[in-house]
């Protein structure tokens, strides 16, 4: 898919929900090429960040960790709030508000609504996408999926089929079917899927800002979403 940028004239805000294997991070992909001024910011990513480079957060995760813990809520905001100070996003005082210019795409967190109302002490969401494929489909996608496991190259004999059949395009080496990419352990995924973030979606309609996008591959859910971006943020 060929992208032109687009410049955004008011700060965006974005999250994307959607089940495992609707394509999140293809959309977040080209969001960031279509939309330059969005960032990406994903709070694993912070987390791992931390944790190595040993920061006081990271070793304070890493203790939650190593005793078998969930990393706290208010550990992630932390996290989070870190980074938008170090974008320039964010001042240093507890009653500074997010900067004007902060547009991007939070991944990974918030996953519950009591995640959600956390968040919205330290920013306000105004775009979430709820990304909707069907079951169906998504489950046809895993069955296709085969991986070179030792590059992570990922194939699907549907819409990216590999130049000769079972056989990585670089290596030559085999293809396999991950174990967890199982039918029965997907339509687990889903389910636990649907269950988890009915009260999340539901808090982000209480907001308003909630938007339902549908389409049965990522090509056909972008042209969408990009338009409702720009009529939102662009004009």
């Amino acid at each position: 898919m060929t992208l032109t940028t687009r410049q955004l004239r008011n700060a965006a805000r974005i999250i994307l929900i959607g089940a495992p294997g609707v394509g999140k991070g293809t959309q977040t992909e080209r969001l960031l090429s279509r939309f330059p001024q969005l960032a990406s910011i994903s709070s694993g990513d912070l987390l791992r960040e931390n944790v190595r480079r040993k920061s006081p957060l990271g070793l304070k995760a890493e203790t939650a960790m190593q005793a078998g813990n969930l990393v706290p809520d208010s550990l992630i905001l932390e996290l989070i709030s870190s980074e938008f100070k170090s974008k320039g996003w964010l001042g240093t005082s507890s009653s500074s508000s997010i900067s004007s210019s902060a547009s991007f795409i939070l991944d990974g967190f918030p996953r519950t609504a009591t995640q959600a109302s956390s968040l919205e002490t330290l920013v306000p969401i105004n775009f979430v996408v709820h990304l909707v494929t069907p079951p169906s489909i998504i489950l046809s996608r895993i069955a296709s999926r085969w991986v070179h496991e030792p590059s992570g190259r990922v194939y699907n004999t549907d819409f990216h089929v590999p130049k000769v059949p079972g056989k990585d395009d670089i290596t030559g080496e085999p293809l396999t079917q991950r174990d967890d990419d199982s039918i029965e352990t997907w339509k687990q995924r889903l389910n636990k899927f649907e269950e988890t973030s009915r009260a999340l979606l539901q808090h982000y309609e209480r907001k308003g800002c909630l938007w339902r996008v549908e389409g049965d591959t990522s090509d056909e859910i972008s042209p969408k979403l990009f338009a409702e971006i720009e009529k939102r943020f662009c004009s």
